[in-house]
């Protein structure tokens, strides 16, 4: 699945490549590569699963003409590039304390395919706001990270870092950022598919650690 979602996303930007840092490396005393997300268009690997969600949504047959979502910045600047190239309409819902340069760039990616609302000191009265406009205008939600497609689309990055390590050896330790958890889902389903012994390490904010107080809650 993650050959053909990759195979498509070229039609929107090339392969990101994956170029050793050497002074991490010898800071490290580890031969460090850093997967440059930061090249693409929107200088983050979001835009790999608002692409993949609304290629799926379209090719299914979906007739809806508006489509929405939540986000601080990331995902809502991948989202906005998306649908101007599919050339559909969207709305962004974004937390009153997004930064100015991310709602600008957002406005910048979506041109006249986008309109920005601001509702909401934190994300989560800026999603419950989408999800209720959603529902009442019939509109389509692109979730930032828990869904399947998006979760595909963000495995594309593991499907380029197999097929860009020297030597055509895995590596020993994949240490992936956490929020949501997409990237972090699609990269590990992905090296799991491919029975690689792979190590991960996540890494999350102090302050929003979302990943590992769930699972001290023993919650999803």
């Amino acid at each position: 699945m993650a050959r053909e979602d990759h195979r498509r996303f070229r039609v929107i930007f090339p392969e990101t490549p994956l170029q050793e840092n050497d002074y991490l490396s010898k800071k490290t005393g580890a031969r460090v590569l850093l997967k440059r997300e930061d090249l693409s268009p929107v200088r983050s690997y979001k835009i790999r699963g608002a692409f993949n969600f609304f290629r799926k949504a379209l090719d299914a047959g979906n007739d809806a003409e508006l489509f929405v979502c939540a986000s601080a910045g990331n995902h809502a600047q991948g989202f906005a590039f998306v649908c101007r190239h599919f050339g559909r309409q969207g709305v962004v819902f974004m937390p009153v304390t997004t930064p100015q340069q991310k709602i600008d760039k957002t406005r910048l990616f979506g041109g006249e395919f986008v309109e920005i609302r601001l509702v909401g000191d934190f994300f989560d009265d800026c999603y419950r706001a989408a999800f209720e406009f959603t529902e009442s205008a019939g509109a389509h939600m692109v979730p930032p990270f828990d869904h399947k497609d998006i979760i595909e689309g963000q495995a594309t990055v593991a499907y380029e870092i197999s097929g860009q390590m020297p030597g055509a050896r895995m590596p020993d330790i994949i240490m992936l950022p956490v929020g949501g958890g997409g990237l972090a889902a699609g990269v590990t389903h992905y090296f799991a598919d491919q029975r690689r012994d792979t190590r991960f390490v996540f890494c999350e904010p102090a302050g929003a650690p979302s990943l590992s107080e769930s699972l001290a809650a023993g919650k999803r």
